[in-house]
């Protein structure tokens, strides 16, 4: 009988990495791998503790604090070589750079997923250096590499970061029977009128996903569809300035910024039209959730969307922080029914390669050389 595999996740980002992982041990064989977590205090670990054998829970800061830094690694290690994992997998930059410098001489093999590439993002030229070097010296230290789109793939061989033959491609996966089955949640508990056109984003309020772009088209949509409900399933360090923003264009009456919820796809599904406005995606895991919920999506055409988002096929593009376009887009939608039916018939067929038995299923056999 083959020896089941161990694997020890290491994970400081949440958010979109959460889910990824949720995912992942759903849809794990018991027998084929026993999955360990060692996450940040931000982790919803009671939930964890029931689809992995062991949750560690540990302080780590998102930025850069090398006090705490140091007594993460070191605690790290110390549970690298009491656990003896065979496989040591790192998912985002932080939980990275963590594991990589923890897992040092010790004899396993270490896996690391950037969840996009930190360089990618909208910042200064200085930082994106930065981060470009850390990754190429890290790449040395770990022997495989995921990327979840095609997209991050074709980054990091034109940053160089490592040879092509360490760069693994796998897409995210998301619980396609879970989405199916949630109930939507009633539009009257949320206090929406029934003859809302309700247009929502899922995601963190960042800069990231340009909450405030959804916003300034917020304006321009309701002056032409006097019927127009916003919500936003999410929070976030932007909150009070989108929330202000709100005020300023006295759409307090229209909309809903709901917080973090346990079922996104309960919300996704009332609503009329999905948005990810985001200025740089790694892969976007709201998208193949908005398509299994049959909500037509308008998307911007940055990195790795539009692997995903084919326009005028599954989705619509606009260009990044073009929010007059984003207007065009929500009335084009609104006013042509036949192409929203076809976007929604050709989405659901496109969220089928995102399935979680797909992500379980080229985890094993890509990282894991198992069947």
């Amino acid at each position: 009988m083959n020896k089941k595999i161990r694997v020890l996740h290491v994970a400081e980002a949440a958010g979109g990495v959460e889910r990824y992982l949720e995912t992942l041990f759903k849809y794990n064989d018991d027998d084929k791998v026993e999955n360990i977590l060692v996450c940040s205090q931000n982790y919803d670990y009671k939930k964890f503790a029931t689809i992995v054998s062991r949750v560690i829970v540990l302080k780590m800061t998102h930025g850069i604090d090398f006090k705490d830094d140091i007594k993460v690694e070191k605690k790290l290690r110390s549970l690298i070589r009491q656990l003896k994992p065979d496989i040591v997998y790192a998912h985002s930059s932080k939980a990275g750079a963590f594991a990589r410098i923890s897992n040092l001489g010790l004899k396993n093999k270490v896996i690391y997923n950037p969840h996009g590439w930190a360089f990618n993002m909208d910042q200064s030229n200085l930082k994106k250096k930065v981060y470009r070097e850390i990754e190429k010296i890290s790449a040395y230290f770990c022997d495989k590499i995921v990327c979840i789109s095609d997209a991050e793939r074709t980054s990091a061989l034109t940053e160089k970061i490592c040879k092509p033959n360490k760069l693994q491609v796998i897409y995210n996966g998301i619980d396609l029977d879970e989405i199916k089955s949630t109930i939507p949640i009633n539009k009257e508990d949320l206090g929406i009128p029934k003859n809302a056109y309700v247009i929502g984003m899922v995601g963190r309020l960042s800069d990231q996903k340009a909450p405030d772009i959804f916003v300034k088209a917020a304006k321009l949509i309701k002056e032409k569809i006097p019927n127009a409900y916003f919500i936003i399933v999410g929070d976030g360090k932007l909150r009070n300035r989108i929330e202000h923003l709100i005020s300023i264009y006295k759409l307090e009456s229209s909309f809903l910024i709901t917080g973090w919820v346990d079922k996104p796809s309960a919300y996704m599904k009332i609503m009329d039209i999905g948005m990810l406005l985001s200025r740089w995606e790694g892969f976007g895991l709201v998208l193949p959730e908005y398509m299994t919920c049959g909500v037509p999506i308008i998307a911007t055409d940055v990195d790795a969307i539009p692997n995903i988002i084919k326009n005028k096929k599954n989705g619509l593009l606009v260009k990044k922080d073009d929010y007059a376009e984003v207007v065009k887009k929500v009335i084009m939608l609104a006013d042509n029914l036949k192409l929203r039916n076809d976007l929604i018939a050709e989405a659901k067929k496109s969220a089928i390669k995102f399935s979680g038995q797909q992500l379980i299923m080229e985890t094993y056999r890509l990282l894991y050389g198992i069947g």
